[in-house]
């Protein structure tokens, strides 16, 4: 693995006295003069210092950097470089990947604030291999004051065989760390909340999300949860996929934190999740309320309360009556498509009925009389009957109209 580079010539910040000498012997009926050229000043206006062939610098800061020169009128005899600055800090780099889908990143934080011309390089070389070692710069993140390297790595590649070597180096010196190994660190979860339980003076009910940097749907976390009550110092822990607190103090907050794990237990614990706090019920109202301590939320102002209240009674009562008369509508419409469905198919039969031609499809029923004798039954000559004296000759019409 490639080294630190050698540091510059450079004085480190606080030194008590630094002498520069134009030359090795005086010159004898000469004045040295001697100049400083300001750093980024690229030749401009030199600041006039001292006169001798010694120049004597107490109390070095930052800003006695740059270039020095002793003259002899306008004849430059000597230039000197002068660096000040603060040796770097030996890194303590630790390397982590969100998921096993995440790229590497190797961090390290820093105490005091670096000089700027502080560099900071990552080498990354795999193990038992002939390839050389690919070089990237750091970046110094100010606000949280550390550096932060990133390694790409494919989604599911082993990183065990991953050798990371850093180096922190600036014009007084340099300084490496021992190679990290990269392991799985998740995100601490997030959306950690405490219930209270109604009627249970001694419960609190713990729940937490995944954190956006970890896939559940390809690998799992499991989790480990600590809560004390205030003012004790001493946690409780308990690894568990979800928590239900049952020896709570009555009456008394709660801090609960959560961090989280790869399931089988590779890689690191992640940190710690942000304090959240809950009280158990109390049977009072407002008791166990549920609160994070990092966030405050304000109160709306007076003027805006009775429009709120008024929008919220009114976001809960209209999806009720929107259900109600939209079932009621759809209901109505529903049975006057039924009858009309039922009343059509009436309709068409009796049309069908109505628009049959007379005498087409249509059979009259007859009697049939008693079935005739054959003809060996009946006899050739019927025998004769007697008179029927009341009945009466229809075909003698004069009868009736005579005058007797």
């Amino acid at each position: 693995m490639t080294g630190c580079p050698p540091p510059a010539l450079g004085t480190p910040v606080g030194s008590p006295n630094v002498t520069l000498t134009c030359r090795d012997e005086g010159l004898a009926n000469v004045t040295v003069s001697w100049q400083l050229e300001e750093r980024g000043a690229g030749g401009g206006p030199r600041r006039r210092l001292a006169e001798g062939n010694a120049l004597l610098l107490r109390h070095l800061r930052y800003e006695d950097s740059g270039r020095y020169g002793c003259y002899v009128g306008s004849r430059l005899l000597r230039a000197l470089k002068l660096l000040v600055e603060e040796p770097p800090e030996t890194p303590r780099v630790s390397c982590y990947r969100r998921s096993p889908d995440k790229d590497v990143l190797c961090e390290w934080p820093l105490r005091a604030k670096p000089s700027p011309g502080t560099r900071a390089m990552l080498w990354v070389k795999r193990r038992f291999t002939a390839e050389n070692a690919t070089e990237q710069r750091c970046r110094y993140f100010s606000k949280a004051r550390k550096f932060v390297c990133r390694v790409k790595v494919p989604p599911g590649a082993d990183t065990e065989s991953l050798v990371v070597s850093t180096c922190v180096s600036n014009g007084a010196g340099g300084s490496a760390a021992p190679p990290p190994f990269p392991a799985v660190k998740p995100d601490p979860p997030v959306n950690v909340t405490v219930q209270a339980l109604e009627k249970a003076p001694q419960r609190l009910r713990v729940n937490w999300s995944y954190p956006s940097s970890w896939d559940p749907r390809f690998y799992w976390l499991r989790f480990q949860v600590r809560y004390r009550p205030e003012p004790a110092r001493t946690f409780t822990e308990v690894m568990t996929p979800w928590l239900d607190i049952r020896d709570a103090l009555r009456g008394t907050r709660h801090v609960v934190q959560v961090r989280a794990q790869e399931e089988f237990g590779h890689g690191t614990w992640s940190e710690w999740s942000r304090e959240v706090v809950g009280t158990p019920w109390t049977g009072r109202k407002g008791g166990g309320e549920i609160r994070s301590s990092p966030q405050r939320a304000c109160p709306p102002p007076l003027s805006a309360i009775g429009a709120v209240v008024k929008a919220s009674a009114r976001s809960v009562a209209s999806p009720y009556a929107f259900l109600v008369a939209g079932g009621s509508l759809l209901l109505g419409i529903a049975l006057f498509i039924a009858i009309m469905v039922r009343y059509r198919q009436t309709w068409q039969t009796g049309g069908q009925r109505g628009a049959k031609p007379e005498g087409e499809g249509q059979h009259v029923l007859v009697p049939l009389g008693a079935p005739s004798p054959p003809l060996s039954d009946t006899p050739l000559l019927s025998p004769p009957s007697p008179p029927d004296p009341g009945g009466l000759h229809v075909t003698n019409l004069d009868y009736f109209f005579s005058g007797q």
